[in-house]
């Protein structure tokens, strides 16, 4: 187990990407801290996690208020005494489906403000506990954003979003990296399983994702959260400052 003895605390931890990195988690050892804003969602994940042998807790919290986050995190350290690894997949999936010139501002920067914000807010909780251990690992989702895809579909914020938290990961792994503390972004390139059922368009976005990968597929929910667990882990000690490309191919460095 990868993971064993260390404290994670997923926030989104109900959602698709954020229940299978949670999962994936507890089956390797981690004490699972789910945190989101409804609890039905969040303590199915835990369910799971419990039912498979692992430790997990469930704590409805809005990521955007920043004295529910402070706060949350107290209850986290004085359960476990630490904090070993911090997820963060809020605003991580939302592609808004309006052509850029045809929408409001607000909806157009909904995206952008609530991914900031709650990265920002989160990350700081982390390493303000990470920092006196001398060591954590603080992880991000999406990855530089392909505008390619603009030309087929239409993202509304999303794209800007994902620019906007890769220029945040590189600046939390230069100013925490002197501590120990690893910042790593998981970069999918897109998943056709987080596609709702019924969605429109949803066939033609799958068949892109799928079409863009070099394998012929996209990557799965399963493969994120494997490739999770391995940031996380010590195995990989030497990697900071870097998004992880598990595109596939969709994205050629």
């Amino acid at each position: 187990m990868l993971l064993q003895g260390k404290t994670a605390v997923v926030y989104g931890g109900g959602g698709s990407v954020g229940g299978a990195i949670a999962r994936a988690f507890g089956r390797n050892g981690a004490a699972v801290h789910l945190a989101g804003r409804t609890e039905a969602t969040l303590q199915s994940v835990a369910d799971d996690i419990a039912g498979a042998g692992g430790t997990a807790y469930v704590d409805v919290v809005d990521a955007l208020d920043e004295a529910a986050v402070d706060g949350h995190m107290k209850r986290v350290v004085e359960r476990g005494g630490r904090l070993d690894v911090s997820v963060n997949v809020i605003s991580d999936q939302d592609v808004q489906g309006t052509p850029m010139v045809e929408m409001d501002v607000e909806d157009y920067l909904r995206p952008v403000a609530t991914a900031v914000r709650s990265k920002f807010l989160t990350a700081r909780a982390a390493a303000r506990v990470m920092v006196p251990q001398q060591g954590g690992v603080i992880l991000f989702f999406g990855g530089q954003f392909d505008w390619t895809v603009a030309r087929k579909l239409s993202v509304g914020g999303i794209g800007v979003t994902f620019d906007a938290v890769e220029s945040m990961r590189r600046q939390l792994a230069g100013e925490l990296g002197r501590h120990g503390i690893r910042v790593i972004t998981l970069h999918t390139g897109g998943l056709p399983e987080t596609i709702p059922l019924g969605y429109d368009g949803r066939d033609e976005i799958v068949e892109l994702l799928n079409g863009n990968a070099l394998a012929g597929r996209a990557a799965t929910l399963q493969d994120v959260g494997e490739i999770a667990v391995f940031a996380a882990s010590d195995l990989a000690r030497t990697v900071s400052g870097a998004s992880i490309n598990m595109s596939a191919g969709a994205a050629v460095d």
